[in-house]
């Protein structure tokens, strides 16, 4: 998930234009849920202050569809218009993921690099901010709570429900800060969101492009509205149907799976800084060096670099590409480091059965709000306000709690399980079992021919989600597998892209059991 998962407990920072959308005069849209069109009125457009080739406004929605009177927020919407406007198709709405990315941070600033000249001559492209996230009322909670997380790998019952207790405590902090929009900030209200402003901007079918967390947006888009879509293309696509193991475990099975692709590709490339040598080896010697406390920060020599820092740092910079050849660069210098002293080695190396090593932060005694009359630092924080209701994960006590973490690790043993979803999961610990949004099997009955593209070693959401979400909506989708890794897939080849671009433009889809060839890494 990109996306799933840019932070966890709150550390996302939704997007470089998160509360710079222009607020333009607000549109009153508080129609029935579903959208009725005669109820919305057209966004007001001014041009963006971070770049006027781009325009800004907002669009005003209730925060709970099922009573659209009780209150609204402003959703921030941006799009650039067609640069041959007597050649445009329409609209194209854009989700980049996350969950808690910024569609209006992609529509301003991303969007002329990503898409290609041919879609950008053609459509509209329409990016908005999620509810929660970015400028749409953003979910806000105390830095000094989010600063006091625990461990996602509780020792013990009594660690697991020192977890519990302080994912209770943040989410009464971040309702707090946040109001109501906190306990309506699933995807199932974003997919009535983007109806709504659908139907504000006059349009009676969009075409939609998701990425990552977004194509969920996308799915459910087209299983509640899918005659009002033209065109629909997804990319590192989500499967909404699966339990709690079944995610945990095939999340940790893909990521350990790019990481041997990585490893391959050194025996290989003379371009590999590792080449000659075995660097699943060398990987491991250096987990069990910081493990150790020997190795230091290279940003901030004088910090410890834990085991765990290691798996995100590759997870995130190196394997989402992927770029191989930083990683195995980063690897080297980090072998490269003298032995230090056995620095910030803490009393958390405690294991849970099958774990190994896994680096814990410091139990912190209390958890509370910041002193009466301090002033109260927030940051933007929506991960889990948006996952937890979109998903029933809650692992009830240790015991499951372990055996969960056990599952997870022996599937992944050289990433040690899968690096963000484990802390997502983690998140929901605690919280109330209703979920706004609970999994199911994805029902498309409406929509036109739906086009899925996904990585066949995407080291973030298993290959195996796409195939399936393929199943359930066989006579609606057409999967085109990219054979090569990375999670980001539309840019990757002539091939990918084309393939988009044919069908957003002509509606073309490709032929059934073709693929795209992987693109070699230098």
């Amino acid at each position: 998930m990109q996306s799933l998962f840019k932070a966890l407990t709150g550390v996302l920072v939704a997007g470089a234009l998160a509360g710079t959308a222009t607020p333009s005069a607000a549109v009153d849209a508080t129609g029935p849920p579903g959208g009725d069109d005669r109820a919305q009125r057209a966004v007001t457009w001014r041009p963006c202050p971070q770049d006027a080739t781009a325009e800004c406004g907002t669009l005003r929605l209730p925060v709970d569809w099922a009573r659209p009177t009780a209150g609204t927020f402003d959703l921030a919407v941006a799009r650039r218009t067609a640069t041959d406007p007597a050649r445009r198709i329409g609209m194209l709405f854009v989700n980049p993921g996350g969950p808690g990315d910024s569609g209006v941070d992609f529509a301003v600033r991303r969007a002329p690099g990503h898409f290609s000249a041919d879609v950008r001559a053609r459509f509209d492209i329409v990016g908005f901010d999620p509810r929660g996230v970015g400028a749409s009322q953003p979910i806000r909670c105390s830095a000094a709570l989010l600063d006091q997380a625990p461990s996602g790998y509780p020792a013990d019952q009594a660690e697991f429900a020192q977890l519990a207790a302080y994912n209770r405590a943040l989410r009464q902090d971040c309702r707090r800060h946040s109001g109501p929009v906190f306990d309506h900030a699933d995807t199932l209200s974003v997919v009535r969101d983007m109806d709504a402003l659908r139907a504000a901007l006059g349009e009676e079918r969009i075409n939609y492009f998701g990425h990552s967390y977004g194509t969920l947006i996308g799915e459910q888009y087209a299983e509640q509205y899918g005659e009002r879509l033209r065109t629909m293309a997804l990319t590192a696509n989500m499967d909404h149907s699966l339990g709690l193991r079944a995610f945990l475990v095939s999340s940790a099975v893909t990521a350990e799976d790019s990481f041997q692709q990585f490893a391959r590709w050194c025996k290989t490339s003379r371009s590999c800084a590792l080449y000659g040598r075995d660097a699943t080896a060398v990987w491991d010697e250096l987990l069990a060096r910081a493990d150790r406390g020997e190795l230091s920060d290279p940003d901030h020599p004088e910090r410890p670099l834990t085991a765990r820092a290691i798996t995100l740092t590759t997870f995130k910079q190196y394997l989402y590409g992927p770029d191989w050849g930083d990683l195995a660069r980063y690897l080297a210098g980090l072998e490269a480091q003298q032995r230090q002293p056995r620095v910030g080695q803490s009393r958390e190396r405690r294991q849970l059965p099958g774990q190994q090593s896994q680096e814990r932060q410091h139990a912190r005694p209390s958890v509370g709000p910041a002193p009466r009359g301090a002033a109260e630092q927030t940051r933007a924080a929506p991960f889990s306000a948006v996952f937890c209701q979109d998903w029933r994960f809650r692992p009830k006590d240790f015991r499951e709690y372990a055996d969960l973490t056990a599952a997870e690790l022996r599937a992944a043993p050289h990433l040690r399980g899968s690096p963000r979803v484990h802390a997502a999961v983690a998140g929901c610990v605690g919280w109330p079992d209703e979920v706004n949004n609970p999994q199911h099997r994805l029902r498309i009955t409406r929509a036109p021919k739906i086009l899925m593209l996904h990585s066949r070693h995407d080291p973030a959401n298993h290959y195996a989600w796409a195939a399936r979400v393929h199943r359930q909506t066989r006579g609606t989708t057409v999967l085109l597998p990219y054979e090569g890794a990375g999670h980001s897939v539309y840019g990757r080849s002539s091939c990918t892209r084309g393939a988009v671009d044919g069908y957003l433009i002509h509606g073309r889809t490709p032929a059934p059991g073709s693929s795209c060839a992987p693109v070699p890494q230098d």
